[in-house]
């Protein structure tokens, strides 16, 4: 088949990926001049397989005050004139319910565990694969005894779902904490302890995407990539998509999938269909490590404050934030110095700071959490959306669903939980 991918994020670069190893004609069409230009860019480097609670959770109740009050908050809200912010909100706020919440880990790690088993195959076929991928482990550390309680609780209920040790975690007191990541020595006076998943990696997002790409275009020459290609939209024609107009001219195939992030919301609706799916901007600085015994070797996530810390062969990461005001990629000064005075604070003299790199990048995030994932109302046209923070994480399993289901087949992860609400999830759509 020929087929379209729209996007060439991580997420849409992996669905061509398995599309080309499949033996299908792919093309990918991206705004931008290369693969993995915008969210996943210089994302957090994490690969959390196990650890996926969502955002919307009940705590978020108790903070939406400070949260919306602080201008240094690790989520904010800028109010807009746009019905889509507010609506997206609400539908969040709903979803800050234990039972939903509950529901969303559970789809979550059934998805993050499949992408886990992609991964390790994907580096055992290939070790070629250059994108400085490393099995560190992560730690989230606590600074309160309240929030560290809920964490106890809630490692409870996944290890209940999951019963298989390459996915164990581990409640540490501060002690333990100390002992196995030794840089955490500058918050020592901050942490109450922490949760340790041994099983946890760390990559580099934007060099994976390349990577893969280059394996898509070596599959075929009939394997393209449109970039610097502004996506106009979607033709649709009695409930099927017959094109997609660009300012390349309109491309035509067999079958389309939606990946494009944030722009995917748009593209959707011109086409007639409602994705859930609204922008959380986030910040990192990538910074050349100075002193390797002062920065972690761990990947750090500080939960309060919401910033992860990963080390990426000789640079830390530093990513976090989460802002929740429209289509604006800009940097804002005041959050980047957020995100550096913490950085400083947590692991100083880890690492040169003043030649750090500045990036924000919009996430496309659903209320739940959970991506959209399988077949459109309109024929032919496919969705692999809304995966949020965990686009790097879950892009794997996401690709390899979608591949299965255009070829007709079972896919490999079941859909249910995933699909749009009164979309089917079963493959007999193909």
């Amino acid at each position: 088949m020929k087929v379209i991918v729209l996007g060439a994020g991580v997420v849409g670069i992996a669905t061509a990926y398995y599309l080309a190893r499949d033996g299908h004609q792919v093309s990918l069409v991206d705004r931008n001049q290369g693969a993995a230009l915008e969210a996943s860019y210089a994302n957090g480097g994490q690969l959390s397989y196990s650890y996926v609670a969502p955002l919307a959770d009940p705590a978020v109740w108790p903070k939406l005050v400070p949260w919306l009050l602080s201008p240094s908050s690790p989520v904010r809200f800028r109010p807009q004139l746009d019905a889509r912010q507010w609506r997206w909100c609400l539908q969040f706020l709903a979803a800050c319910r234990s039972l939903r919440s509950a529901e969303t880990t559970r789809h979550l790690l059934r998805l993050g565990h499949a992408s886990r088993r992609l991964m390790h195959e994907l580096l055992a076929d290939d070790p070629a694969l250059d994108f400085a991928h490393a099995n560190s482990g992560k730690l989230v550390v606590y600074r309160d005894a309240a929030a560290l309680e809920s964490a106890r609780r809630q490692v409870d209920f996944q290890q209940r779902l999951v019963r298989d040790d390459d996915y164990r975690q581990e409640v540490l007191d501060r002690a333990a904490c100390m002992a196995i990541e030794p840089a955490l020595d500058g918050l020592r006076g901050e942490i109450v302890g922490g949760v340790h998943t041994a099983s946890e990696d760390t990559a580099d997002c934007y060099r994976f995407s390349g990577e893969l790409l280059d394996r898509i275009l070596a599959a075929s020459p009939e394997n393209r990539c449109f970039f610097a290609t502004s996506i106009n939209g979607l033709s649709v024609r009695q409930g099927e998509v017959v094109g997609v107009e660009t300012s390349a001219g309109r491309l035509e195939a067999d079958a389309y999938v939606l990946a494009a992030g944030c722009d995917s919301e748009r593209l959707a609706r011109r086409a007639g269909l409602s994705l859930p799916i609204y922008p959380l901007k986030g910040y990192s600085l990538t910074a050349p490590i100075s002193d390797p015994e002062a920065a972690p070797t761990l990947s750090v996530t500080d939960f309060q404050r919401k910033i992860v810390y990963a080390r990426l062969a000789g640079r830390l990461r530093v990513a976090g934030i989460a802002d929740i005001g429209g289509y604006d990629g800009s940097i804002a000064p005041r959050r980047l110095a957020t995100l550096l005075g913490e950085a400083r604070g947590a692991f100083p003299g880890a690492a040169d700071y003043e030649q750090a790199e500045a990036w924000a990048g919009l996430r496309p995030a659903t209320p739940s959490g959970r991506p959209i994932l399988g077949r459109s109302s309109c024929r032919k046209l496919w969705l692999n959306v809304g995966h949020g923070a965990l686009g790097f994480t879950l892009a794997l399993a996401s690709g390899r669903v979608l591949a299965d289901l255009i070829a007709g087949q079972p896919p490999f992860v079941a859909l249910d939980g995933f699909t749009l609400p009164g979309r089917e999830s079963s493959a007999r759509n193909a």
